[in-house]
């Protein structure tokens, strides 16, 4: 982990440490709350400026999900000085798509990024609607990947921060066992 995203993280409420529900219904003792990284905009713009200069002249825009994403592709974008783009959810729910007059061309190089990465499954809908362009993905940058670094998209990950949270199915949670107050997320 590194230790001065960690401070921050920390010190601005993000990184929280307790008894915690996913999201998934599994319990955890750690907690990153993405939306108290982006109402920060100095934390969210150097955490995005260190995906900037790790992707240095390799992508010809950036991209993100609705909501988190958005924010961060702007960001990222504007230290590259390349346009942001925004994939958002088909009105079938199944995948993401480029709307809204977005142009990604064939053979474009499209950087995807997004706030946490837990199992990744916002990231691969981004990538798949990357390539159903034509496009080719550059890489994956993210503030937090809170999997260890266990998630391959078989394009270069970075993340600003990498966190191994540890997490048990309800029943075997033992911070219910000794009685530790439940937050749910």
């Amino acid at each position: 982990m590194n230790s001065k995203t960690e401070a921050l993280l920390r010190e601005r409420g993000a990184l929280l440490s307790g008894h915690f529900q996913l999201a998934s219904g599994r319990h955890a003792d750690t907690y990153i709350e993405k939306f108290r990284i982006l109402q920060w905009p100095d934390l969210t713009e150097s955490l995005c400026r260190e995906i900037a200069e790790h992707f240095a002249e390799q992508a010809d825009a950036v991209a993100g999900p609705t909501t988190g994403g958005i924010i961060l592709a702007y960001e990222t974008a504007r230290h590259m000085k390349l346009p942001s783009l925004i994939a958002e959810k088909r009105e079938d729910e199944k995948g993401r798509e480029f709307r809204r007059g977005f142009e990604v061309n064939p053979e474009d190089r499209i950087l995807v990024v997004d706030d946490v990465l837990t199992t990744g499954g916002s990231i691969r809908e981004v990538i798949d609607a990357v390539r159903e362009r034509g496009a080719i993905v550059a890489g994956v940058g993210v503030l937090v990947d809170r999997s260890g670094g266990r998630t391959d998209f078989g394009v270069p990950l970075f993340a600003c921060m990498t966190v191994d949270v540890a997490s048990w199915p309800p029943e075997e949670c033992t911070l219910c066992a000794r009685g530790v107050p439940l937050t749910i997320t």
